[in-house]
């Protein structure tokens, strides 16, 4: 099916434009990933739906795609992967966050040990899309830091369980898929940037 759907799309692009390899490389990631994004995304939701938890998975993944944004972080290599990872890591968290409860204290403490974390090591990029510019690097890091940082002020303020859970597993997922020891784990290559700059 993603075979149909991105090959369909590539031969449009390859029939009204005129682009050099490099750029159909480019373009053709780009649809693949809309494509992964969009059919996970139905799937991961409808699980939710029948399980009773979509309403916790939106607002989780709301807040962790504010973080995702500027954080980056390493992607699985294959599909099946991606779509594995997803469903035992959001879909088990969602429920828990509304159903435990963690003391702010050990919250706002974790919460800064990652805002530390993510200021070191986010931006995280991928083999797929270097994060080349450092005028831009130094860009996501900031506003990544600065979500954060909102983050933990809001679990400061609020007495709601439910959303301080929310918002603290947001940072900690983000924290988790920037560290260079993820990437060790799942065999992936960090700071892919530095191979371009030393090309250069």
């Amino acid at each position: 099916m993603k075979d149909v759907f991105v090959n369909s799309l590539m031969y449009s692009v390859n029939k009204y434009k005129d682009f050099d390899d490099v750029k159909l490389k480019e373009i053709k990631y780009g649809i693949e990933s809309l494509y992964l994004a969009v059919s996970k995304t139905i799937v991961i939701f409808s699980l939710a739906l029948l399980l009773g938890l979509f309403k916790s998975l939106l607002h989780l993944m709301i807040a962790y795609t504010l973080l995702r944004l500027n954080g980056f972080g390493l992607h699985a290599k294959k599909s099946w992967q991606c779509w594995a990872g997803s469903i035992f890591l959001f879909l088990p968290i969602a429920y828990l966050c509304s159903t435990i409860y963690i003391e702010k204290e050990i919250q706002l403490i974790l919460s800064s040990f990652c805002l530390v974390l993510i200021g070191k090591y986010a931006p995280a990029d991928t083999e797929k899309r270097p994060l080349i510019n450092m005028s831009k690097r130094r860009l996501h890091k900031i506003l990544c830091v600065i979500t954060t940082l909102m983050y933990i002020i809001v679990i400061a303020s609020l007495k709601n369980n439910y959303y301080c859970n929310i918002l603290f597993s947001a940072i900690v997922i983000q924290t988790m898929l920037v560290l260079p020891i993820s990437y060790k784990i799942f065999k992936l290559r960090y700071n892919n940037y530095k191979s371009y700059i030393k090309q250069n």
